[in-house]
């Protein structure tokens, strides 16, 4: 990330020369006025805000024009990611986030990274994490990049009042009592998976097999099941269509931006734009057959998708139709079911199995957990509240591999956090990954997997502090989180019932961010089947 002062000095004066000839052209054709402004979001408003940050204790590289550290941060990535790790060591901060470790090991907790010519404050302190997480209409969640909107938008993304009327709608779907509706599809998807797992391995025996996706594949069945009930096997190709999006949407998030790109017919963009017209075009004949049977007296049903548009023709009839939803704010929320409601569940399953494998301690207390809770019965709603270990498992397994290992907001304004004020359109980085790996925060074992750190819970463990963050933090925490672990208990339940579970010598430890968390060469384990 490191660019001398005389390359800089160069890169300078290059500009400038290049700006007085633009000038003079634009000035000649009467643009005059879009390039200044296009100077301006390129050069000037970059070192003004340098300057500002600079004179309140802040470091970081020199700014560098349009690319900023984005060429650095990619060269980093990439050779972060071009190999598996020597060890099974959870110290994944320089393989997941290398740029911020960084940035953070040379310049201190106060730095900055260039993102183009966006600034991005590094935000290590849990008050002010607190603080910048709680004023949720100050600091908003940045501007997507545009190639990203294809995959979704929803509640997630969306801020001020219509944040605010999505998050009302959405919110009765995620309720506790309508939740425990739900499990028998969770268990549904998770027996359809070891159905399969019971051909692969022989009855007497072992047998190595890569669960990374069959758990996908689970997940996204899960929430197919959950989000649309009956028709499910429609969702199915949603999920399918979603995942290859994904990579593409990565792809895009590692580049800078240019404006229009995304219309260029190039094979990528019109293979993303194939992707976007079936998953919606599906999802609206799923919701169109939705909305006739509750046009002629069908029950909405208590599927994600039926509670939602339950919720929102409630609320239209009450209070009119610009408080409800439209067709496509709808189609917009069911991609975000998809998204985040397989995702999230599918990590945290498959780093809690590769953890297990390597600690058969803890995997064989969880297993005699639930054998206690359950024997070999199906495990109900109530029960499966009942897992304190399982659960303080999943809270470790979290804090070493979060699903999303940055949080990130913006300023629209200036703004103060704290002592420190803020530019405007300076963004604002919450590494949770950093947070969770630091020794001065969780004690020196802080890399080691050590589920008694949750043995009486997150707000005991963590003293309150925004420290623990894996499903974000303030008013807009994520609001599948109970339903993501939920899930994921009933199928560490089922699997631990079943099969006991070690690391093959085959197996790579490479995590990487394709959204989330994920293994990059697989998670290669050998199963086990379980006589009683």
């Amino acid at each position: 990330m490191v660019m001398d002062m005389e390359g800089e000095t160069n890169s300078s004066n290059c500009f400038f020369g290049v700006l007085l000839v633009l000038v003079v052209l634009g000035l000649g054709l009467g643009l005059g006025l879009g390039l200044r402004k296009v100077v301006s979001s390129l050069w000037v408003r970059p070192r003004r805000v340098e300057k500002e940050l600079r004179e309140q204790g802040f470091r970081g590289n020199p700014y560098r024009l349009f690319f900023g550290d984005f060429k650095d941060m990619k060269r980093m990535r990439e050779a972060a990611t071009s190999k598996a790790m020597a060890s099974l060591s959870n110290d994944i901060v320089p393989r997941v986030i290398p740029d911020i470790q960084c940035a953070v090991n040379k310049y201190g907790k106060n730095c900055f990274l260039w993102f183009g010519s966006t600034a991005a404050v590094i935000i290590l302190e849990p008050e002010a994490i607190k603080e910048i997480l709680l004023k949720y209409y100050t600091f908003e969640k940045p501007p997507r990049n545009p190639m990203v909107r294809v995959l979704t938008r929803g509640v997630a993304t969306y801020e001020g009042d219509k944040w605010a009327k999505h998050r009302k709608l959405i919110n009765p779907a995620f309720h506790s009592e309508k939740l425990k509706h739900m499990v028998p599809s969770f268990h549904s998807s998770c027996a359809d998976m070891l159905s399969i797992w019971e051909k692969i391995v022989p009855d007497k025996g072992s047998c190595e097999v890569d669960v990374w996706p069959y758990l996908q594949t689970m997940a996204g069945d899960a929430i197919s099941r959950t989000a649309f009930g009956s028709s499910f096997e429609e969702g199915r190709r949603v999920f399918e269509l979603q995942k290859v999006q994904a990579v593409r949407v990565m792809e895009a998030l590692r580049s800078v931006y240019i404006p229009g790109m995304r219309f260029f017919p190039t094979k990528s963009n019109r293979r993303m734009k194939e992707i976007v017209k079936e998953v919606e075009s599906t999802l609206l004949r799923i919701i169109n057959k939705r909305i006739h049977a509750m046009e002629v007296g069908e029950s909405c049903g208590e599927d994600l998708l039926g509670l939602l548009l339950d919720s929102n023709f409630r609320e239209i009839e009450q209070h009119g139709h610009k408080y409800g939803m439209s067709l496509k704010d709808v189609i917009e929320e069911c991609k975000l079911f998809y998204f985040a409601g397989h995702e999230t569940t599918a990590s945290l399953l498959v780093w809690t199995m590769i953890l297990l494998s390597k600690h058969t301690m803890w995997q064989s207390r969880a297993r005699e957990e639930v054998r206690q809770v359950f024997g070999g019965r199906k495990p109900d709603y109530q029960e499966l509240n009942l897992l304190k270990l399982i659960t303080m498992i999943f809270h470790e397994v979290l804090r070493l591999y979060p699903s999303v290992a940055t949080l990130s907001r913006i300023t629209h304004q200036e703004s103060r956090v704290g002592n420190l004020k803020i530019p405007s359109g300076v963004q604002l980085l919450m590494p949770a990954l950093l947070l969770h790996h630091d020794k001065e925060i969780w004690g020196d074992d802080a890399q080691e997997f050590n589920p008694e750190r949750f043995n009486k819970g997150v707000s005991k463990a963590t003293q309150g502090q925004a420290i623990y963050l894996p499903f974000g933090g303030g008013p807009r925490i994520c609001i599948g989180q109970n339903f993501a672990m939920l899930e994921a208990k009933m199928a560490m339940a089922m699997i631990l019932q079943r099969y006991t579970f070690e690391l093959s010598p085959s197996y790579s430890h490479a995590p990487h961010q394709v959204i989330t968390l994920q293994p990059q060469h697989g998670a290669h384990l050998i199963l086990h089947k379980i006589y009683d």
